[in-house]
């Protein structure tokens, strides 16, 4: 017992040293918002009609400068993307972060940065905030594109392999000491993964900052995101239909993450006049591998959406 303890206090100074040392390497890139006791990290790029970007689970917003993306669309809009609490640089207290609860918590930060009227564009775990915000919030979001989303609940596999740092008490000793060195070494098939069929970008392989991904902050705010999941969609999908704003509906033909069939295709059936498009030969990341179709999509949706005039 006394060696595994050793071992297990080793661990955690290890991982402590290593997610001081991603921090010094991959400081923060944005600015800081303070709603209801979150610190918001965000960036802003360009002018024009809003837009916001919100990421998927376990990533962060570099997830839309280094896919390029960003860089396609601030030339005509004003950008805006958000680290999501307990990812990148944006804090997590302690409660259920629903896709609801991160949809509030936006509202607030975008009314903040004087946002009246935005087209969004939510990706993976991310379109389950972007749908939450437009549900919330209908008066806030103007049009919807939705990129490799998941809609409705399947039994998935890697949630049981992802859940359990969210674990209170045992999942906190878990990712301090243990957590940090399983996901170290599952990342780059993890990573490859959600890329396939198409290889992992060299772009994203040499500039996206994977070693904050293994922070034990982020690496609980995945696994209580991939714990939530399931619920989260059994709760959404009853108000679908409530959604009054054009949507868009942009994935990889051959996602190997969400099923095409059932997740993306599906919802396109069960919203009349939404758009649908399904890449072929590509996988999860859309907005890696076809920054430029998803940057088309967008603008799409902006046009089939008009800003709400005030009435006042």
């Amino acid at each position: 017992m006394a060696g595994a303890a050793a071992a297990l206090a080793a661990a955690a100074l290890y991982n402590r040293k290593q997610a001081q040392d991603a921090e010094r390497r991959y400081p923060p890139i944005g600015g800081f918002l303070k709603i209801d006791g979150v610190r918001l990290h965000y960036i802003e790029r360009g002018h024009g009609d809003p837009l916001v970007l919100i990421h998927g689970n376990g990533t962060m917003i570099q997830d839309f400068t280094v896919s390029g993306l960003i860089d396609r669309l601030a030339d005509r809009y004003r950008v805006i993307a958000i680290d999501r609490p307990g990812y990148g640089y944006s804090s997590r207290p302690r409660q259920l972060w629903t896709p609801r609860a991160h949809a509030r918590l936006f509202k607030k930060a975008l009314a903040q940065l004087g946002v009246e009227q935005a087209v969004v564009y939510g990706h993976s775990w991310g379109t389950l905030v972007a749908v939450a915000l437009a549900l919330e919030a209908p008066e806030l979001v103007r049009g919807l594109v939705l990129g490799s989303g998941y809609y409705y609940p399947t039994l998935r596999g890697d949630i049981f392999l992802l859940s359990p740092p969210a674990i209170p008490v045992i999942g906190d000793a878990m990712r301090y000491t243990i957590s940090p060195l399983l996901a170290r070494a599952i990342l780059p098939g993890m990573i490859g993964r959600v890329f396939q069929p198409a290889p992992v970008p060299e772009r994203f392989d040499r500039l996206f900052p994977k070693a904050l991904m293994l922070r034990p902050l982020q690496l609980r705010a995945a696994a209580e995101d991939a714990a939530l999941m399931t619920p989260s969609v059994m709760e959404l999908e009853e108000h679908y239909r409530e959604l009054k704003v054009p949507v868009t509906i942009i994935t990889g033909a051959d996602d190997q993450i969400a099923d095409v069939g059932r997740q993306s295709e599906r919802l396109h059936l069960e919203l009349p006049g939404s758009e649908f498009i399904a890449l072929p030969g590509l996988g999860h990341m859309v907005h890696h591998l076809a920054p430029d179709a998803v940057a088309d999509a967008i603008d799409r949706t902006a046009q089939r959406s008009r800003p709400v005039q005030s009435l006042d």
